[in-house]
């Protein structure tokens, strides 16, 4: 009689632990997006030196459920055991881990030693009788006349008087070995706990970004020096050059009013001019807070035309959310009780010492909780109904995490395609946790990883220790940093960050100075930009730029093409970093997508890592089993930046110039004559 146990913490009766991916036991959902290849994965085992076998049992938001057979990790013997899933709609989802007794494999194994030998001859094969009839009548009940006919065939061969070796080839076949995949009993039956997994819809795992401020696009100076807004709708050749460039998402620093209380002028400093427009993160004025649009920018109508026209070119448009008020906000009107107040009775500014906000005032979230989580709630709301589907969260980190908790489940109780970026650079602990408690994306600290030991061991935790709950979202650079390695490398520079951001992980961004090379710096050692956008209108010429050759657009185009092309760069989890001898100036990463057929798609990243040399040579040495590929084989690569194709194996030679400091090689599995 076969039962099913359900396993309690510590031991079931076949021992199912360390289940992945499991998120504070459970606490949280893991991750994943509508197509992933996720791996589930368990280790399973039992006394004695029975086989056991194992699956994963998948189910979707509509309630149905699917099974998926694990398979041996490698290396194998340390009985862990994997099944990869593509979960193929967006909802909650929820999954557990079956283990059983495998009398077929057991008996397979001791078939192959005994029969040849002359040992327990009979009695093997009537016991492979038994087992081939229990599967038949599993096949029948499942309707599976197919199986159950050939089950049966297999049973009156095991037992015709023939030849014993011949029987045996008869029911060792690949055919036969599938169907008692399916259908071979299953006694001892074990399950894990349920664990719960949330698909996010494509955008949230593969996506690529592109950050403008609508201020400065139309831009003009008059003769009074005093400047004339971009709007939204000056905005749309902005909007479809992103398009063009293969952009899925236009992220717009905040839109609302800006107070004029300590407005920062130019480059961060305490004394604007009358025309300074203020930095957009100091929020609030007469005109408005969160809930207001810029004047200058347009009106909600202005708005809503220009999310229409981005969704026309295929666009998404994520705004900025950031919660805290210039002193010239309606809240610190209405609701002081919002804010710190020190002890000589003023309002405390934002302060990261040596850096000081004093356009800014935090929110303290411990004073009123209600009132601040319902108000936030509304505001995103309100913007949620405008269309934004996705928000850039500013900072998430200064403020309680059991706020963001409350906010991002209420969202996703009523609009679960809503997607929040957390913009944190801080502590892991705190990175982490922001995506365990729900952020769909999160920033990296891929700007401060320029090394290849650096690269390799930052993308080896992101895809095998924070995948279930962290998906990074490579920017190459944004308004507040102005990497050093831009600084000094020139075009090489920032051809070798696009091509690492673009390729190391599924979601990347540029803010919009990128592709024209900007890259001066306010005072050197520091990472702010000289006449930073922030603080400024910055106009900016991209189709002089572009037709003087002088403009990094058409590779932005080329790598937003290549990953749309190509499902290995759509994936975080099977990324793969291969031996070079170059002394740490080069490096090589293969990504590889597998589909249940077997067919796959694979890419290989050669990269320089020196800006500055006039070559980088390397000699490559494949690791070809994560290739999927034999010791011996030789396959050809083309390289979809250019046109060259080439014949490789297990070793090559790269040469790397600044003209073409990487190549992008997609793998074939035939050789060139």
């Amino acid at each position: 009689m076969t039962s099913t146990r359900q396993s309690r913490p510590g031991v079931g009766r076949i021992p199912i632990t360390k289940v992945s991916p499991v998120i504070e036991q459970g606490a949280y959902p893991a991750k994943a997006f509508v197509g992933e290849r996720l791996p589930i994965r368990a280790t399973v085992f039992r006394e004695g030196h029975d086989a056991v076998r194992c699956a994963v049992q998948l189910t979707g938001p509509d309630g149905r459920t699917t099974e998926h057979l694990m398979k041996p990790c490698e290396p194998k013997g340390f009985d862990r055991w994997e099944a990869w899933v593509r979960p193929d709609a967006t909802g909650p989802w929820r999954f557990h881990v079956e283990a059983w007794d495998d009398p077929w494999h057991t008996w397979v194994h001791h078939a192959e030693i005994k029969i040849p030998a002359g040992i327990d001859t009979a009695l093997v094969c009537a016991e492979g009788v038994v087992i081939f009839t229990a599967a038949a009548e599993r096949a029948t009940a499942a309707g599976d006349g197919e199986a159950a006919a050939s089950l049966t065939e297999a049973a009156r061969a095991l037992a015709a008087p023939s030849q014993v070796e011949d029987r045996l080839a008869l029911v060792l076949t690949d055919e036969i070995d599938g169907w008692m995949e399916r259908y071979a009993p299953r006694p001892l039956l074990t399950r894990s706990e349920t664990y719960e997994l949330f698909t996010d819809r494509r955008a949230a795992g593969f996506a690529a970004w592109y950050e403008f401020f609508p201020r400065s696009q139309g831009a003009t100076q008059q003769p009074d020096g005093s400047w004339r807004s971009g709007t939204f709708a000056s905005s749309y050749e902005r909007l479809e050059a992103a398009a063009a460039m293969g952009f899925d998402v236009v992220y717009l620093p905040p839109i609302h009013p800006i107070g004029t209380a300590h407005r920062k002028g130019p480059n961060n400093t305490l004394t604007p001019g009358p025309h300074d427009p203020g930095s957009p993160w100091a929020i609030g004025a007469a005109e408005g807070g969160h809930d207001t649009i810029h004047p200058d920018l347009g009106d909600f109508d202005d708005f809503d035309a220009f999310v229409a026209r981005a969704k026309e070119l295929g666009l998404e448009v994520a705004l900025d959310l950031a919660l805290q008020a210039s002193p010239d906000h309606p809240w610190v009107r209405d609701h002081r009780e919002w804010f710190t107040e020190r002890v000589d009775g003023t309002i405390a500014y934002a302060e990261n010492p040596p850096k000081k906000y004093q356009d800014i005032y935090p929110i303290n979230f411990d004073r009123d909780p209600d009132g601040i989580y319902a108000e936030v709630l509304r505001v995103v709301r309100l913007w949620i109904d405008h269309g934004v589907r996705i928000f850039r969260v500013d900072n998430p980190h200064t403020k309680p995490l059991d706020f963001w908790a409350w906010l991002l489940a209420e969202v996703r109780r009523t609009d679960p395609d809503v997607i929040f970026l957390a913009e944190a650079f801080t502590r892991p602990e705190m990175m982490q946790l922001l995506g365990k408690i729900g952020y769909q994306q999160s920033y990296s600290y891929f700007t401060w990883r320029n090394t290849a030991e650096e690269i390799e061991e930052y993308l080896t935790e992101l895809s095998t220790v924070t995948d279930a709950f962290m998906r990074p979202n490579f920017f190459v650079n944004t308004p507040d940093i102005n990497p050093t390695f831009l600084q000094h490398g020139g075009r090489p520079a920032f051809v070798i960050r696009a091509v690492l951001g673009a390729t190391l992980v599924p979601v990347w961004g540029v803010y919009s100075g990128f592709e024209l090379y900007e890259n001066e710096p306010l005072r050197i050692g520091g990472e702010e930009y000289l006449n930073s956008e922030k603080y400024e209108y910055r106009p900016r010429d991209f189709a002089g730029a572009l037709a003087a050759g002088d403009s990094l657009q058409p590779l932005l185009t080329r790598l937003n093409a290549i990953r749309r092309a190509h499902p290995a760069l759509q994936q975080l989890r099977d990324v793969h970093f291969h031996d070079v001898a170059s002394d740490g100036e080069m490096i090589v990463f293969s990504k590889r997508d597998v589909n249940p057929d077997g067919s796959d798609d694979t890419v290989i990243v050669v990269c320089s890592l020196d800006p500055h040399r006039d070559q980088v040579v390397g000699e490559v040495t494949l690791d070809m089993a994560r290739l999927g590929l034999a010791p011996t084989d030789s396959f050809t690569v083309f390289d979809a930046l250019g046109d060259a194709r080439w014949t490789w194996g297990a070793r090559n030679y790269v040469r790397l110039t600044p003209d073409r400091p990487a190549h992008v090689l997609v793998v074939s599995r035939a050789a060139t004559p």
